[in-house]
Formats: structure tokens, sequence, C-alpha cells
């Protein structure tokens, strides 16, 4: 068995496992994604970009992410 703590999530539908103690922004980085342009849910609530860094990823989150990508 492994000494590293991790957490069973989703992320969009699909399951995942993380490190314990990781924060939603660590996870929007391990996605490679930018949290100036995501939105996220957690557990059917939003997450306020402001306090990504300050929420933990618990077990058993259920996460709905969606990049924002521009163009025209």
């Amino acid at each position: 068995m492994s000494e590293t703590e991790t957490h069973s999530i989703s992320v969009n539908g699909e399951h995942r496992r993380v490190a314990a103690g990781m924060t939603v922004a660590g996870l929007v980085a391990e996605l490679g994604l930018d949290p100036a342009r995501v939105a996220v849910e957690r557990n059917l609530e939003i997450v306020p970009r402001s306090t990504l860094g300050d929420v933990k990823v618990e077990d058993g989150d259920d996460y709905e992410i969606v990049h924002f990508v521009g163009g025209g």
C-alpha cells in the first residue's frame, strides 16, 4: 500500500484519484487549466474563483469544471 493518502473524486463524470490535502486550485493546475478561465462546481455548488486556493478537495467530491475559450 502506498504511503501517500489519496482521495477518490469525479471530474466531469470521470473517476480520478488525487493527493489528500490538494486544493481546488491544485486540481485545476493538475488538469492543465488556467484558473482565471475556469468555472468550478463542487457537489452542485459554485466555488468562487477567489477561494480556489483555500478549498480542499475531499474524498467523494463531484466536480464539474468548465474551461472558457476565447475566439471570434
